[in-house]
Protein backbone atom coordinates (compact mmCIF):
# COMPACT_ATOMS: atom_id res chain seq x y z
CA UNK A 1 0.00 0.00 0.00
CA UNK A 2 1.76 3.37 -1.28
CA UNK A 3 0.52 6.19 1.18
CA UNK A 4 1.67 10.10 0.68
CA UNK A 5 1.88 12.91 3.70
CA UNK A 6 0.94 16.89 2.73
CA UNK A 7 4.46 17.27 3.39
CA UNK A 8 5.36 15.62 0.67
CA UNK A 9 6.54 12.18 2.42
CA UNK A 10 5.60 9.16 1.16
CA UNK A 11 5.25 5.28 2.76
CA UNK A 12 5.44 1.67 0.95
CA UNK A 13 3.44 0.35 3.57
CA UNK A 14 4.37 -3.80 4.11
CA UNK A 15 2.41 -5.19 7.41
CA UNK A 16 3.08 -3.32 10.14
CA UNK A 17 6.59 -1.47 8.90
CA UNK A 18 6.25 1.49 6.18
CA UNK A 19 9.38 2.64 4.27
CA UNK A 20 9.59 6.45 3.88
CA UNK A 21 10.92 8.57 1.70
CA UNK A 22 10.49 12.23 0.15
CA UNK A 23 8.61 12.09 -3.17
CA UNK A 24 9.88 13.04 -6.92
CA UNK A 25 8.03 16.52 -6.23
CA UNK A 26 9.92 17.33 -3.00
CA UNK A 27 13.11 16.12 -4.38
CA UNK A 28 12.72 18.54 -7.76
CA UNK A 29 12.33 21.51 -5.58
CA UNK A 30 14.64 20.30 -3.27
CA UNK A 31 17.09 20.56 -5.89
CA UNK A 32 20.61 18.33 -5.87
CA UNK A 33 21.04 16.97 -2.73
CA UNK A 34 24.68 17.35 -0.78
CA UNK A 35 23.81 16.37 2.52
CA UNK A 36 21.51 13.61 4.35
CA UNK A 37 21.29 12.90 8.21
CA UNK A 38 19.06 10.09 8.77
CA UNK A 39 17.62 9.00 12.75
CA UNK A 40 19.56 6.05 14.83
CA UNK A 41 17.52 2.48 14.55
CA UNK A 42 16.02 2.06 17.85
CA UNK A 43 14.50 6.11 17.93
CA UNK A 44 10.82 6.23 18.18
CA UNK A 45 9.00 9.05 16.82
CA UNK A 46 5.33 10.73 16.96
CA UNK A 47 3.88 11.95 14.00
CA UNK A 48 5.23 15.19 12.59
CA UNK A 49 8.05 14.77 14.39
CA UNK A 50 11.50 15.29 12.55
CA UNK A 51 12.93 12.28 11.67
CA UNK A 52 15.67 13.60 9.18
CA UNK A 53 17.46 16.11 7.37
CA UNK A 54 18.36 16.98 4.15
CA UNK A 55 20.59 19.92 2.51
CA UNK A 56 20.25 20.77 -1.26
CA UNK A 57 22.64 23.86 -2.58
CA UNK A 58 19.21 25.74 -2.10
CA UNK A 59 18.23 24.84 1.18
CA UNK A 60 18.26 22.58 3.98
CA UNK A 61 14.84 20.73 5.39
CA UNK A 62 13.20 18.48 7.47
CA UNK A 63 12.13 14.97 6.67
CA UNK A 64 9.06 14.12 8.98
CA UNK A 65 8.06 11.16 10.62
CA UNK A 66 4.99 10.11 9.04
CA UNK A 67 3.26 8.28 11.68
CA UNK A 68 4.03 7.24 15.40
CA UNK A 69 6.74 4.84 15.44
CA UNK A 70 10.26 2.91 15.65
CA UNK A 71 13.06 3.38 13.44
CA UNK A 72 13.89 -0.16 12.27
CA UNK A 73 16.13 0.21 9.34
CA UNK A 74 17.90 3.74 8.05
CA UNK A 75 19.09 3.72 4.37
CA UNK A 76 23.05 4.29 5.01
CA UNK A 77 23.53 4.48 1.03
CA UNK A 78 21.72 8.03 0.82
CA UNK A 79 24.37 8.98 3.57
CA UNK A 80 26.96 7.93 1.36
CA UNK A 81 25.37 9.17 -1.87
CA UNK A 82 22.94 12.05 -1.40
CA UNK A 83 22.29 12.37 -4.96
CA UNK A 84 20.08 8.69 -4.71
CA UNK A 85 17.83 10.57 -3.39
CA UNK A 86 17.61 12.92 -6.30
CA UNK A 87 18.02 10.15 -8.82
CA UNK A 88 15.27 7.22 -7.40
CA UNK A 89 13.49 9.17 -4.48
CA UNK A 90 10.54 6.94 -4.30
CA UNK A 91 12.89 3.80 -4.86
CA UNK A 92 16.54 3.10 -4.19
CA UNK A 93 16.28 6.51 -2.25
CA UNK A 94 14.16 5.84 0.49
CA UNK A 95 15.50 7.28 4.04
CA UNK A 96 14.19 4.80 6.96
CA UNK A 97 11.86 1.90 7.68
CA UNK A 98 9.54 2.84 10.79
CA UNK A 99 7.55 -0.05 12.43
CA UNK A 100 4.27 1.69 13.25
CA UNK A 101 2.44 1.76 16.77
CA UNK A 102 -0.89 1.59 15.03
CA UNK A 103 -1.23 0.37 10.98
CA UNK A 104 -4.77 1.73 11.33
CA UNK A 105 -3.34 5.06 11.59
CA UNK A 106 -1.87 5.39 8.02
CA UNK A 107 -5.68 5.00 6.81
CA UNK A 108 -5.56 9.23 7.41
CA UNK A 109 -2.81 9.78 4.76
CA UNK A 110 -3.46 10.54 1.40
CA UNK A 111 -3.78 8.16 -1.46
CA UNK A 112 -1.59 8.61 -4.83
CA UNK A 113 -4.81 10.54 -6.29
CA UNK A 114 -5.23 13.07 -3.47
CA UNK A 115 -1.37 13.98 -3.40
CA UNK A 116 -1.21 14.36 -7.11
CA UNK A 117 -4.27 16.74 -6.26
CA UNK A 118 -2.31 18.67 -3.45
CA UNK A 119 0.69 19.06 -5.54
CA UNK A 120 -0.87 19.70 -9.45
Amino acid sequence: MLKFTAEHEWLKIDGDVATVGITTHAAEQLGDLVFVELPDVGTSFDKGGDAATVESVKAASDVYSPLDGEIVEVNQAIVDDPSLVNSDPQGAGWFFKLKLKNTADADGLLDEAAYKELVG
